[in-house]
């Protein structure tokens, strides 16, 4: 039963036109957002589309108080609840190398609990992080489960003027 005229038969209208408004936004959104999953699939020439994408980055103060952060991308939104923030436990001194290791022996070393695992992997660092991402991996056995990448800064003082993105091999 629905009013056929009258105040609630316009709150009706009202209401209906809100609804159809946020699904067309929603709709937009989604397909923005499978946009840009897709042309980063594109980019850098993935197989499957990366609808879990996981960052990590080391940090420290003077090389005391190591510490490493995970964030996640889920469908091209950011996903707060599957943050990790990690405390570096067996390295003393400064090396972010071992501090990748480490922080990516702890994600990814509980066999099945490590689930979900990311489509792409994404370590902040150049060849070397990339390297011991796959090092670990590969020790881990899960070099097939999902791409890896290492994202390095660009080096105005080389001349450079991207940011630069690399890929195993």
């Amino acid at each position: 039963i629905q009013p056929k005229r009258g105040e609630k038969a316009q709150l009706v209208a009202v209401a209906n036109q809100n609804a159809e408004n946020e699904l067309n936004n929603l709709i937009a959104a989604r397909s923005t957002e499978m946009g840009l999953l897709l042309g980063l699939q594109k980019k850098l020439k993935m197989e499957r589309l990366p609808e879990r994408i996981e960052c990590f980055d080391n940090s420290n103060i003077s090389g005391t108080q190591a510490v490493a952060a995970m964030v996640v991308f889920e469908n091209a939104r950011v996903k707060k609840s599957s943050y990790r923030k990690y405390r570096i436990k067996t390295v003393t001194e400064h090396d972010d190398y071992a501090y990748m290791e480490e922080v990516l022996k702890r994600r990814f070393g509980k066999g099945e609990d490590s689930k979900p695992y990311p489509d792409l992997l994404m370590v902040d660092g150049g060849k070397g992080q990339l390297n011991i991402a796959v090092a670990v991996t590969d020790e881990l056995n899960l070099a097939q489960k999902f791409d890896i990448i290492g994202i390095a800064k660009k080096d105005e003082k080389k001349g450079e003027t991207r940011d630069k993105i690399f890929k195993p091999g």
